[in-house]
């Protein structure tokens, strides 16, 4: 099924978009090395029109995403009726030589006191001496559901159905 960019923007304008995507931790799945499927929690930051999560330069994930860069994240609420933001993409991995501000963003609203904060990213800057990997996901895909003003596409279909066989 092709999306269209606009269809794509207007899903994630959305003010319940724009809510799951200024937390903290998205689910990002990829397919591994050895071919099955990985569902990882991960810290990430939304730019506005990309998902980029940090990496250390050594993670298995990442040989994985240069085989097959197609990834598909989840964003939800744990409250009863659940809000989950669907979306797909292609990741781009940037090797940088220093901790991206993306990485520290993400992590902003962890509760520290600024002096806790200081030996946080001072250990943070000496673990990852070497840097880390940016990986860039555009969204090409995705899908807000709400239960109330959307649901997922079997249970769209079930109610339609139902509703056929009501008015028959």
């Amino acid at each position: 099924m092709t999306v269209e960019p606009h269809e794509v923007t207007e899903v994630l304008n959305r003010p319940i978009s724009q809510e799951l995507l200024a937390r903290d931790v998205i689910r990002m799945a990829y397919v591994a090395k050895d071919g099955t499927p990985r569902n990882i929690p991960i810290m990430f930051a939304w730019n506005g029109t990309e998902i980029v999560v940090c990496t250390p330069k050594n993670a298995p994930k990442l040989q994985s995403l240069r085989e097959n860069p197609m990834v598909a994240f989840t964003i939800d609420t744990e409250s009863h009726p659940p809000k989950i933001l669907l979306i797909r993409g292609r990741a781009e991995l940037d090797y940088v030589d220093d901790i991206p501000q993306e990485y520290l963003q993400s992590t902003s609203t962890y509760e520290m006191t600024p002096e806790q904060r200081v030996v946080w990213e001072a250990e943070v800057r000496s673990l990852y001496i070497d840097g880390m990997v940016r990986v860039v996901v555009t969204p090409t895909w995705a899908k807000l559901i709400d239960f109330e003003t959307t649901l997922p596409s079997p249970v769209e279909e079930l109610i339609r159905r139902r509703a056929e066989r009501q008015s028959a």
